[in-house]
């Protein structure tokens, strides 16, 4: 049995209350293997969730077991919700139909108000590394710009925070060694020297990096990894990847700065995105300081860490496409379970768009959809695995009446189509495509304004055109623009941020 910190609430996972009987218990988890058990759903988040639901009957269901785990259980303990949490669907009743039929599923999840609302504390500890490419293209105003953002990072920890800084080229070395944050003028006395040298290998350098995170890694802190770069690496891609799942099943994320136009965005998004962590372009090296004072800021501002979400589909529920709109929008691998978010603030929350493909109904019931379960390190108290669980029940009916698709899921979708006109456009032009890809970014153009955007509206123009003269390849700053363009678009609005958003 785990201490108090990291003591889950088996009741709410196995979906029995605490006074439930031995026969609401035996009911419950025979329901659940219905479901879950993988010889009968062979989907990656059902055995992930599963294997909660096994370890939990595996205490409730013997008396001895379940009188110990009672003991140790504070009941205010769950009494207190630390996660806000909503599934909505795009149809609350399903038309009873003898074929197949698409459900939308938004999922929406925050950091519970009565925690976002607690006197405010001075800085959530965090065991920082910052990994910078010297390689000879960084040379001038970049490695100049970078090395002022770690002075100010450095600036704005303190002493119970820990953290290191590595460089790479075609070779790594730790500048600063990972320790407590306090002499802050030597700090940044080993960082001045830096110069750049040699070519870009990332690998060499993220393996010092996360090495020199593990060296204090513990649920105490936020344990995180900044990637600054400008540049390409070849043939370390797989062990990258590699590297950063070993991180996420540590609990260590990774976020990356892209600078200039040279790096590779598709291998950064890939990399970052197996840890939870976020992507940024910044086109000009005077956006670096700026960037990691609002990244830093938001770390020391954590409230959850850790968090993963998963997602168990009913076994005769097809899940076709997930896609994440935010904190940072891009589509996520379907069967990849957990899904690693990273850390939320009081001001951001995690919204997830799910395309389903549901079975032949013809039985007018409620019936079940999916399980979703959220599970994070409430990192100021300490309270480690805190999971929170719920159902989705549709009602099937053979004559529903008609309902206009919730608001949530009308805008989600808005963005998501926004989203894909841009990646369309691209997809045409490596298809060979150009005309196409110019008149997709001539339409995206015209979205564009109609949201807002003349700035992007005039870049997807200028792209299209160069399309149009007979180049039959976006220019690396147009690509980037666009693509990261078009993901701010997707976060939250100011309002949204202040919890999650309204039907």
């Amino acid at each position: 049995m785990t201490d108090n910190k990291g003591l889950q609430d088996l009741y709410g996972i196995l979906g029995v209350p605490p006074n439930g009987t031995a026969d609401d218990i035996r009911r419950a988890y025979r329901v659940a293997a219905r479901r879950f058990h993988p010889d009968v759903n062979k989907y990656v988040g059902a055995a992930t969730q599963f294997r909660d639901i096994a370890a939990a009957y595996e205490v409730l269901s013997d008396a001895a077991l379940r009188r110990q785990y009672d003991i140790q259980r504070p009941a205010a303990q769950f009494e207190r919700s630390y996660v806000s949490l909503r599934v909505v669907p795009s149809r609350r009743v399903l038309t009873a139909i003898p074929e197949q039929q698409v459900l939308y599923m938004l999922v929406e999840f925050s950091a519970d108000r009565s925690l976002v609302n607690q006197p405010a504390q001075v800085h959530t500890p965090l065991n920082l590394t910052l990994i910078v490419d010297r390689s000879l293209s960084m040379k001038g105003l970049r490695l100049d710009r970078t090395k002022i953002a770690a002075f100010q990072l450095i600036d704005q920890l303190t002493d119970r925070d820990y953290f290191s800084l590595v460089t790479f080229s075609d070779r790594a070395e730790v500048l600063v060694a990972s320790n407590p944050v306090v002499e802050k003028q030597e700090l940044k006395s080993l960082i001045m020297p830096l110069q750049t040298t040699g070519a870009t290998e990332l690998y060499q350098g993220l393996l010092l990096g996360y090495q020199e995170n593990m060296r204090h890694n513990s649920s105490k802190y936020v344990n995180h990894i900044i990637l600054i770069t400008d540049g390409h690496t070849y043939g370390d891609e797989r062990l990258s990847f590699e590297l950063a799942e070993r991180a996420a099943q540590n609990g260590v994320s990774i976020s990356a700065l892209g600078i200039g136009e040279e790096w590779n965005d598709t291998f950064l998004d890939a990399l970052v995105s197996r840890t939870g962590g976020s992507m940024q372009y910044i086109s000009s090296p005077n956006q670096v300081v700026a960037f990691l004072n609002d990244h830093i800021r938001a770390l020391s501002n954590a409230l959850l860490d850790r968090v993963q979400l998963s997602l168990a589909p009913d076994p005769d529920v097809q899940i076709e496409s997930i896609f994440r709109l935010s904190p940072s929008a891009q589509p996520l691998p379907v069967g990849v379970d957990p899904i690693p978010i990273g850390q939320l603030t009081g001001h951001s929350f995690v919204s997830v768009l799910l395309s389903m493909t549901l079975p032949a109904m013809e039985a007018s019931d409620a019936r079940t959809i999916m399980r979703v379960d959220v599970t994070a390190d409430i990192v100021r108290e300490q309270r480690r695995g805190y999971k929170t669980v719920t159902d989705s029940v549709l009602v099937v009916s053979p004559e529903p009446q008609v309902e206009d698709p919730p608001l949530a899921i009308l805008d989600a979708l808005s963005k998501l189509n926004l989203y894909r006109m841009q990646q369309r456009a691209e997809e045409s032009l490596k298809n060979g495509n150009a005309a196409e890809a110019s008149d997709r970014l001539q339409k995206l153009a015209t979205r564009y304004l109609q949201s807002g955007q003349p700035e992007l509206a005039q870049v997807a123009m200028q792209e299209a055109q160069r399309l149009g003269s007979g180049t039959n390849t976006l220019s690396e700053e147009g690509h980037k623009k666009l693509k990261y363009g078009t993901r701010m678009l997707m976060l939250p609005s100011s309002d949204e941020t202040r919890g999650l958003s309204k039907d």
